[in-house]
């Protein structure tokens, strides 16, 4: 895993969450592999008596449906008017059991695919984080398939098992979750397909569900009641935007405003024109003007670097491959990031 800076990634969020009390005694300004370690002592702090049966009481809360409180969500489920029960999106939560047109748990890391296969009643196979209600046969459906690029809804794709437009960003952020707590028992390869994250095992399909669906708040509603039942959180529902620090790729939400902090007034600072396809223009009307500049891509590589050496300030980006950039302006102490997009 390559180490990221984290003030040079800019997501564009509409609502700012606060950071939860739980990541108090975390480490937030480290990036990459030492990000990912301080998670990982943080959230395997969970309860070991917790069990597998435990669940069925459990996912009655974490998975209750916004709207009907009666019933909870299925995963991987999309329609509950076409007659058939594999394909329901919602169930009475006291349907639970292995028969017909009843739910089941659903170990979204399938248990088999773990190295070692998960075993037992307690520790990994009964962890929280990772089951979700499923309807019996769409459970028995999916096996142990690997998670395949998809679209639409939840089916084989591909050799593998596409989980469903609605639920891919749920997904992503289990596998993100497993990996971080269990490691090399956990490798996204070894539950999903597709190519890896240059530089480490994450893989680019789980980077690219996590920008793509947002969390939701029937998924905001798991961890306030596993931290206190289970011990722990998924930070990566907390903030998608840690997996962003920790591995690359697209951009995730960052729900925390981890960068949106400048350290001055970003508005007497511009550029221009944007998008561009050669020069981009620095405007600075400030007491404090811009003396250097870093233009870093998405995945966080510093591709260049300067210093200005007149009041008329630019930056040729006409070798840069089209794509969103992120620039860092520098001014004594003080700086700012700006996102460009180079055509």
């Amino acid at each position: 895993m390559r180490k990221l800076f984290t003030l040079l990634f800019l997501a564009s969020i509409q609502v700012v969450f606060a950071q939860q009390p739980y990541y108090n005694d975390v480490d937030l300004t480290l990036t990459g592999q030492d990000l990912y370690y301080e998670l990982q002592n943080k959230i395997d702090n969970a309860s070991s008596s917790f069990n597998y049966g435990d669940n069925k009481d459990t996912m009655k809360i974490t998975d209750k449906d916004p709207n009907n409180s009666n019933n909870v969500l299925l995963i991987y489920g999309y329609n509950d008017n076409d007659g058939n029960c594999v394909t329901d999106r919602t169930r009475n939560k006291n349907n639970f059991g292995g028969g017909n047109c009843e739910y089941n748990r659903e170990h979204t890391f399938a248990r088999s695919n773990a190295n070692p296969a998960m075993t037992g009643s307690t520790g990994i196979i009964a962890d929280p984080q990772n089951l979700r209600p499923s309807d019996q046969r769409m459970n028995n459906n999916r096996g142990n398939l690997k998670m395949a690029a998809g679209s639409g809804t939840a089916g084989p794709s591909s050799g593998g098992f596409y989980p469903g437009d609605e639920w891919k960003g749920d997904v992503a952020r289990i596998m993100m979750y497993m990996y971080t707590r269990y490691g090399d028992r956990c490798k996204p390869s070894l539950n999903g397909m597709g190519s890896l994250q240059s530089g480490n095992d994450m893989l680019q399909i789980y980077l690219q569900w996590n920008v793509e669906d947002p969390v939701s708040e029937f998924e905001d509603q798991r961890n306030p009641y596993l931290e206190n039942v289970y011990g722990n959180r998924n930070p990566f529902i907390d903030n998608p935007y840690l997996a962003t620090i920790i591995w690359g790729g697209p951009v995730a939400e960052d729900r925390w405003n981890m960068i949106g902090v400048q350290d001055f007034a970003a508005d007497y600072i511009s550029v221009y024109p944007n998008p561009t396809s050669d020069v981009v223009w620095v405007s600075d009307n400030t007491s404090s003007p811009v003396e250097t500049y870093a233009v870093y891509d998405i995945s966080g590589r510093k591709v260049m670097h300067n210093t200005f050496n007149s009041s008329e300030k630019s930056i040729d980006v006409s070798n840069l491959d089209s794509g969103m950039y992120l620039v860092e302006l520098i001014a004594s102490e003080k700086r700012v990031v700006k996102k460009i997009m180079v055509q």
